[in-house]
């Protein structure tokens, strides 16, 4: 599954490291919005909305955003299928606390230390860039 983020977002990549660390099968795949491969997946999506919210690709190839991302995102990985089922079975409430989340990330990103945030850019860099994917 693709990952597409926002480079530019050092609460993105915290969260992003958290669900890799939670990744044990390695079936996330990092790419940045301002990419390629957001050029690929986002094309048709106007750039203002691109940056709004996170994207998933799944194998099939089709691409959810926001709420619904997290879900999908959220049930490839084991130990949080049964956050899945949760956000999955409340899907309005879960695309409205994902929103107000990605309006608000600047503000969440400021407890969080800046060597956290550091490391876990390296942790997004190395998965972006591991190879056999």
């Amino acid at each position: 599954m693709i990952v597409l983020w926002d480079r530019d977002c050092g609460f993105c990549a915290f969260m992003l490291s958290l669900m890799l660390r939670a990744d044990s099968k390695r079936v996330l795949r990092p790419a940045v919005i301002q990419g390629p491969e957001g050029e690929k997946w986002l094309a048709a999506m106007p750039a203002e909305q691109r940056l709004a919210t996170f994207h998933a690709v799944d194998a099939d190839g089709r691409l959810t955003s926001g709420g619904e991302a997290l879900t999908v995102l959220l049930r490839e990985l084991p130990a949080a299928r049964p956050l899945a089922a949760l956000t999955g079975a409340a899907p309005g409430v879960t695309d409205r606390a994902y929103t107000w989340v990605a309006a608000n990330r600047r503000l969440l990103s400021k407890p969080i230390p800046a060597a956290a945030k550091q490391r876990a850019r390296g942790l997004v860099a190395r998965r972006t860039r591991a190879p056999g994917r």
